[in-house]
């Protein structure tokens, strides 16, 4: 397996040569800030194409298929182009600094869970030793947004998305912080980069037994609910609430949202693949020493970046499979099944762990 910070330490080696410590910082800071915004705006064009490309797939029919060749690969880069030269349309009535300020929350809230996130061996931005519960801080933000969007708009079908919205996001945390610390139970620790050396030899949701397939299996619900996706899209139900929470944005802003809620799938998706999926780390299987020397040789970001996209499509599979639940049945679901469910998993992994009946 290629280690990426060979790279990153010649970089740094390099800039020490000719830059004080301080001027080195900063350079490093700007180097990791460009190269997280790009890829984070290279994923997110790519997340668009592929679910028009799924979303035709289950309706039987092409998707985009013009611009860019019979694929339609740069169908998404000219509707990006599009969206930011619309024009902003100016609301009378409105609470215009919380208004504007709010699609920065989202898209703050975003980006600081996409830079945390391990995309390969060496590639890692920064390791908090309490990285798990940096990724539940840090992605409570957007629903911030959200609600403040909601109410600065001034409109009655904002406001009802907002807090729908609101009352969903919060909900679902709560799932997907239990099987996350189900996992955290039995790993040990809260560091990432740890979480993903220990599944070296094989990935948690096999050494974990039942406890964390269940685990996985509410995280992925949970995280599909969080993200607003369909059957869970009750904050932005076209056909009761136009829009939902960003009925009166237009143009950037509205890509604002856009952008962020298609990362968010990305970000979910990312953190189960390095929490339950092993992150980068490659599949092995102990004794077959053949086998895992052919796995070693692809790139571990390919195998972080191909999960993600597993996990993506599961995610996509759901969304154009079910209808969209009424928020009574979506909270039903979190409060009476998901959250005394994760509750059992977590006293069925901590006895598991004191047993060692874990591989």
């Amino acid at each position: 397996m290629f280690d990426f910070k060979i790279v990153t330490d010649w970089i740094d080696q390099t800039l020490r040569s000719y830059l004080p410590d301080f001027g080195v910082l900063v350079i490093e800071l700007i180097l990791v800030g460009i190269a997280l915004l790009a890829a984070y705006a290279v994923f997110a064009i790519i997340l668009i194409w592929f679910e028009r490309k799924i979303c035709a797939w289950f309706q039987c029919r092409l998707g985009p298929n013009r611009v860019g060749g019979r694929w339609g690969l740069l169908q998404t880069v000219a509707d990006t182009i599009k969206i930011l030269v619309k024009e902003l349309i100016p609301i009378n009535h409105i609470d215009k600094f919380l208004f504007y300020l709010a699609p920065f929350i989202v898209i703050l809230g975003s980006m600081l869970s996409f830079g945390a996130l391990p995309f390969g061996k060496g590639l890692h931005a920064i390791d908090f030793n309490i990285g798990v519960f940096y990724f539940i801080a840090v992605s409570s933000l957007g629903v911030l947004g959200v609600l403040l969007a909601g109410w600065s708009s001034n409109n009655k079908f904002s406001m009802i998305g907002a807090m729908r919205s609101g009352a969903q996001m919060v909900s679902y945390e709560l799932s997907i912080g239990l099987s996350l610390l189900t996992m955290v139970i039995f790993a040990g620790t809260m560091q990432v980069s740890q979480l993903v050396n220990q599944q070296a030899d094989m990935w948690f949701i096999f050494k974990g037994h039942i406890p964390a397939f269940i685990a996985f299996v509410i995280y992925l619900i949970a995280g599909h609910a969080e993200t607003s996706r369909g059957p869970f899209d009750l904050p932005e139900a076209e056909s009761e609430l136009t829009a939902g929470y960003h009925t009166e944005y237009s143009g950037i802003q509205f890509g604002f949202y856009y952008l962020a809620e298609y990362l968010n799938m990305f970000i979910i998706a990312a953190i189960a693949t390095t929490i339950f999926l092993g992150g980068w780390q490659p599949f092995h299987i102990p004794g077959w020493d053949g086998f895992n020397q052919v796995m070693d040789y692809i790139p571990t970001p390919l195998w972080f970046i191909g999960k993600t996209f597993f996990c993506i499509f599961l995610s996509l599979w759901v969304r154009w499979t079910f209808p969209r639940l009424r928020i009574d049945q979506l909270l039903r679901l979190e409060w009476k099944y998901l959250l005394p469910l994760n509750l059992l998993n977590i006293l069925l992994m901590a006895l598991v762990v004191i047993s060692g009946w874990h591989f």
